[in-house]
């Protein structure tokens, strides 16, 4: 690998009601981390932001991984949210989406992928 690390970007729309459920995006992100072969550092911290703005509101993820970190935000009015997993490990793009689909079932999905390096 000729560069720092990997970036997976996965824009996601219409997602299901699980995107309102802190229970379904804890149990989304402890099953993500061994799927993807990453090591969870500690347990994930998720807290609803932007209740002061409706079409923003929903729950932020951030989950540190050994190689890096895993964030999230999930916009409740409309089922769209964002998933970022940067790591210097590479991340297996088709598990991450495996799993995206079976929690949130977004209608389309956006993808991104970056190599990171100074």
């Amino acid at each position: 690998m000729n560069y720092w690390g990997e970036h997976l970007i996965l824009d996601c729309a219409g997602g299901n009601d699980n995107i309102k459920d802190r229970q379904s995006v804890y149990n989304f992100v402890k099953e993500l981390v061994p799927a993807i072969d990453m090591k969870a550092f500690g347990e994930p911290l998720i807290e609803h932001f932007a209740a002061h703005a409706e079409d923003k509101a929903g729950f932020s993820l951030v989950q540190l991984i050994e190689t890096s970190c895993i964030t999230a935000h999930f916009v409740n009015s409309c089922g769209d949210f964002y998933l970022d997993i940067f790591s210097c490990k590479h991340v297996d793009e088709k598990i991450a989406i495996e799993i995206v689909n079976k929690y949130f079932a977004p209608k389309t999905i956006k993808k991104h992928f970056l190599t990171r390096q100074a």
